[in-house]
């Protein structure tokens, strides 16, 4: 396993923040596979392209916004899928925000029944370009939704950058009121009318899933199920960083597939990802 070198402390009981990683795309359906390797690929990432080497000193870049000051960080290694559900209700337990870096999408179910066993029903952010609110086929990536819906509270949540529904996806959320952001919401209302939509609707007691496709191929080419018409990187980023530092349960990021990356583009804004979001964690 890749040791990732914002990794600050050595015990749960000294961080309050764990990475975890969890190398398992035993749900997906999707026909581009390697999502199992995203976890080290990930913290790869970091580790070269967020420190620079100069006369024997690793210095670290700093993030666009908030502060890595005080943020107590333990990279746990990776887990099997079936040690994701304890591992993630002791740590919210405990008052710990759990990162989790996939893996296919479907080990979001197993982190929100946790959360949902211990908090009652959340708010859900969910950044995909699919709603993965399939109910005809259940327990595999493309039904997280439908899955978790015992845990999850429709009306606090909100889907973005979504733009490959089924049908019966888009039934399905109108049932449970479930609003649904597309890229040209985006563009036509602006990001910042975006995140205050879903802060007015969402409070601390949520959670963030980030499915990389729901940015635009151009920004991340390496992901399961590759959509056009997404996200911005930067807007995705703006829009996770008003997420989490309004308050947050837990998070994951998913679904990078690293044999179908460029030059690494995908992995390296993963990690980006990663990193903004724990300067924003509160």
């Amino acid at each position: 396993m890749v040791h990732f070198y914002r990794s600050n402390v050595n015990t749960i009981p000294d961080a309050n923040i764990v990475l975890i990683g969890v190398p398992d795309e035993s749900k997906s359906h999707a026909k581009r596979k390697g999502t199992n390797r995203a976890p080290d690929v990930i913290r790869l990432a970091s580790n070269e392209c967020e420190f620079f080497e100069r006369e024997g000193k690793i210095i670290p870049i700093f993030p666009m916004s908030g502060s890595l000051e005080n943020k107590k960080v333990l990279d746990f290694g990776n887990i099997r899928r079936e040690e994701l559900y304890q591992l993630t209700a002791d740590l919210v337990s405990n008052k710990k925000v759990p990162i989790i870096i996939g893996g296919d999408h479907s080990i979001t179910s197993l982190a929100l029944e946790a959360i949902g066993n211990v908090f009652g029903r959340i708010g859900l952010l969910y950044f995909d370009a699919h709603p993965d609110f399939v109910s005809s086929t259940r327990n595999y990536y493309g039904s997280v939704l439908t899955d978790s819906a015992a845990s999850i509270d429709f009306k606090k949540s909100m889907l973005i950058g979504t733009r490959a529904a089924e049908p019966e996806e888009l039934e399905n959320a109108t049932k449970v009121g479930l609003e649904v952001i597309t890229p040209l919401d985006i563009v036509e209302l602006g990001v910042l009318n975006i995140a205050n939509r879903f802060m007015s609707k969402v409070n601390d007691k949520k959670y963030v899933s980030i499915d990389l496709d729901c940015l635009d191929p151009a920004f991340a080419p390496a992901v399961s199920v590759p959509t056009p018409g997404g996200v911005s990187s930067i807007d995705l980023i703006y829009l996770v960083k008003q997420a989490v530092e309004s308050g947050i349960i837990g998070i994951d990021i998913v679904e990078l597939s690293p044999d179908f990356d460029i030059n690494d583009i995908t992995a390296s804004l993963a990690a980006r990802i990663l990193l903004e979001s724990i300067a924003s964690i509160r």
